[in-house]
């Protein structure tokens, strides 16, 4: 019998192009890269589908198995993989989310990158080799005789997952191999050591407590040298097809980022390259951490945008009380207020892989941007990702906290992305440290935020308390979080006084900067254009039914 008929229900998010943003396209236009745009749209269109939607929860629910010993008892040290994760990492690999930039030549390249980095966001795992990748190539020109030789296949758009050779391969994809358990963020602190040999190759013994990715073709690596710290290329396989010795001890239990197989390995006399100058090895890496920092920007921005997607939807095809959600005033007080931080979050992450772009062709204005406005807005963008993931997935009420919506998933991932490349403390005492070991990265701040001098009294008014919050240096790291978040706030108000519409950036200064806000999403005060905000945001979302 038909006890009762299916009402009221929302219809699956599929079929639409991720890409469809207005914030993050008009940032590609504006930092050099509108020629991608095509390409980034077809990526988009691939990730809306049900077949890519699938593949990404698939690869999170079957995680990586280790295997340390094959039948006989040979040891082995192998991850094994679903093929949904295979298929995941061949799409970004083809479409050159990892290393391809760095064989283009074209301005806004890295730009298109990370576009394209932003609208895969079908699971998250697989994007840390992605990224991984993306970071080793700068710092492994450290090294010229290594970077001719593996940079080619860093750079090639073929995913070629078996442990062979290197040099026989199609493609390579690498990883990092930093933090021991005694240290964690203060690497300095580690213990790993690495003894050369007559050949001119290294022997290196000890333990990392984080490497993901295992079954990646090469590791950067730090380990102690009678010089001190220093960077070493270790690959998986030796040349002549011989394993090298890194063993892998376990796997970790992660809260989410299941897909990605982070483990414990022991360096068990295994064979390394020096990357860099020997007992520099931080410095040698420095580059790469940049890297790497854009992409948790990139992440946690994705992370916003796809769960205020999911609530946006929710809200057009639910009602409640007599009235879809969507028109409801608190309901839309809500989703604006997530739009807004949705945007502000896109609109900084766009300037910052123009600036990157710039960086890496040699703007040394634009580097010195990078480097102190990539700390600030990794700190400040990865502490908001998981309160704005959190309030979107209540927007879905109970439906939300089921895994079916997708939006347990983009919260367990959410404060990942803070801690990875240094917890909040670590980013904000980096901030302090780029101020106070090289002014010109605040004059480059400066020079960038009071372009919007001018445009908005509460925006002026934020600069002001901020030139003020720095006139003494007293006391500072006990202030660190408070300045770093002033400083990414007003950052991204700038961008937003001068590229977004009135709306959004009314709505910015009103609440972010002239402090009209409450604790809670949905504070928005009355008087502000929330219509417009939120068909900006919706731009590309399914019809409504009915």
């Amino acid at each position: 019998m038909t006890t009762h008929e299916v009402l009221n229900q929302v219809p699956p998010l599929v079929g639409h192009d991720t890409s469809d943003d207005r914030a993050l396209r008009e940032g590609l236009e504006r930092e050099g890269a509108g020629w991608a745009l095509d390409e980034v749209s077809e990526l988009g269109r691939l990730a809306g589908t049900a077949e890519a939607q699938h593949l990404g929860r698939v690869a999170e629910r079957d995680k990586p198995i280790l295997h340390t010993h094959d039948r006989y008892g040979h040891r082995v040290d192998e991850v094994e993989y679903t093929p949904a994760y295979h298929e995941l990492m061949r799409t970004a690999v083809s479409h050159g989310l990892h290393g391809a930039p760095w064989g283009d030549d074209r301005p806004g390249a890295h730009v298109a990158r990370a576009a394209k980095f932003a609208v895969w966001n079908v699971d998250a795992g697989h994007g840390c080799p992605i990224s991984m990748t993306y970071a080793v190539v700068p710092a492994l020109r450290s090294a010229p005789t290594l970077s001719a030789q593996l940079e080619p296949l860093l750079t090639s758009r073929e995913y070629d997952p078996a442990l062979r050779d290197p040099a026989t391969k199609q493609g390579l994809v690498a990883g990092m191999s930093m933090t021991e358990k005694q240290g964690g963020s203060d690497v300095r602190a580690n213990t790993t050591t690495a003894t050369e040999r007559p050949d001119g190759t290294f022997e290196l013994v000890g333990h990392k407590w984080f490497t993901s990715a295992p079954m990646s073709d090469l590791f950067l690596t730090l380990a102690q040298t009678p010089s001190g710290l220093s960077c070493f290329m270790v690959p998986r396989v030796l040349p002549g097809g011989e394993r090298n010795r890194m063993q892998l001890m376990r796997l970790k239990d992660k809260l989410g980022n299941r897909s990605n197989a982070s483990s414990e390995i022991e360096y068990d006399g295994a064979s390394g390259w020096l990357v860099g100058e020997e007992g520099r090895g931080v410095r040698t890496i420095v580059e790469m951490v940049n890297m790497t920092r854009l992409d948790c920007v990139i992440g946690s921005s994705t992370a916003m945008r796809s769960a205020l997607v999911q609530a946006m939807h929710h809200a057009r095809h639910r009602s409640a009380f007599g009235a879809r959600l969507a028109d409801q005033p608190l309901m839309r007080n809500v989703l604006a207020d997530l739009a807004v931080e949705s945007e502000a979050a896109t609109t900084a992450m766009m300037r910052l892989a123009g600036a990157n772009d710039r960086a890496v062709r040699g703007d040394e204005g634009e580097a010195a941007l990078r480097r102190i406005a990539l700390a600030v807005t990794k700190y400040h963008v990865c502490k908001r990702a998981p309160m704005v993931v959190g309030e979107a997935l209540e927007c879905l009420g109970g439906n939300g906290y089921i895994e079916d919506s997708d939006l347990p998933r983009i919260y367990r991932e959410a404060p990942l992305l803070s801690i990875w490349e240094g917890s909040g403390n670590v980013a904000a005492l980096d901030a302090l440290r780029a101020m106070a070991r090289e002014p010109q990265t605040l004059d480059a701040y400066f020079g960038e935020v009071e372009q919007a001098e001018g445009s908005d009294a509460r925006f002026d008014d934020a600069l002001a308390r901020l030139k003020k919050e720095l006139t003494s240096f007293d006391d500072i790291e006990h202030r660190a979080r408070r300045v770093v978040e002033q400083l990414a706030t007003v950052f991204q108000g700038s961008l937003l006084v001068r590229h977004s519409p009135a709306a959004v950036a009314d709505a910015f200064c009103a609440t972010r900067l002239g402090g009209d806000h409450g604790a809670a999403y949905g504070t928005l005060p009355t008087g502000l254009d929330l219509t417009a905000i939120l068909e900006r945001a919706s731009a590309g979302l399914p019809v409504m039914a009915g």
